[in-house]
């Protein structure tokens, strides 16, 4: 089985989150994704950064749906780094994407993206959102998406089905064999996360997931060697 190693917002654990740096960087540690986080600005740009405001990652204050893409610019995300759009790190990197959107009302903007720049077979789609899962499957044809979850049960499953997703990606503190095993009568690929230690590698390996979401790069390494 080709184990998948996801590289967390880049590979936060190494360079400022979500930025040009970070997901270069985990290109060039050999990871197999990327994954992303996907919010609007005022003027309606769509801007990589997790949280809902700028506060804990820039040097600015204020939520980014009330800040221009010009005044997001402006702030310092770490290093030097600049908060980049969507289409910049499609430039900057050519690793597969897992771009998850925060804010749902940024799946439209997503999907006119992937249309315009046909990349259904690049970008899968994830969110915690069910509802912007099910609603980028018709606007994208081809789209692969992923459903998300921090706190849940064996209705994860349902969820994701009922959500049209082929991808449930799950907080690993949670997991359990019931819920592994009826993901995968419900054909679901499983994607666990955060990974970020050995025993936490040899659990995800033991219950036989698709792949990991990781703040380090050296989970790629040994990935490999742990049954």
């Amino acid at each position: 089985m080709n184990f998948l190693t996801i590289g967390h917002r880049g590979i936060m654990g190494v360079e400022p989150e979500n930025t040009l740096r970070s997901f270069v960087a985990a290109q060039e540690a050999g990871l197999d994704a990327i994954e992303l986080d996907l919010h609007l600005s005022k003027d309606g740009a769509l801007v990589v950064m997790h949280d809902t405001d700028v506060d804990r990652t820039t040097d600015g204050t204020g939520p980014i749906a009330e800040k221009t893409l010009a005044e997001l610019r402006a702030l310092d995300a770490g290093r030097g780094e600049r908060v980049p759009v969507f289409e910049e790190v499609l430039e900057a990197v050519h690793t597969p994407l897992q771009a998850e959107i925060k804010d749902k009302q940024a799946a439209r903007a997503l999907a006119e993206v992937m249309n315009r720049r046909d990349l259904a077979g690049r970008v899968e789609v994830s969110s915690f959102h069910d509802e912007a899962i099910a609603e980028i499957r018709p606007l994208v044809p081809g789209v692969r998406t992923a459903l998300i979850a921090s706190r849940y049960g064996t209705d994860i499953v349902d969820r994701a089905v009922e959500a049209g997703a082929e991808t449930v990606c799950l907080n690993i503190r949670r997991l359990t064999l019931e819920i592994v095993e009826r993901a995968r009568k419900a054909d679901l690929r499983i994607i666990g996360w955060v990974v970020n230690t050995q025993d936490q590698l040899r659990l995800v390996r033991a219950f036989g997931l698709d792949g990991a979401t990781t703040d380090h790069p050296d989970i790629k390494r040994t990935a490999r060697f742990t049954a």
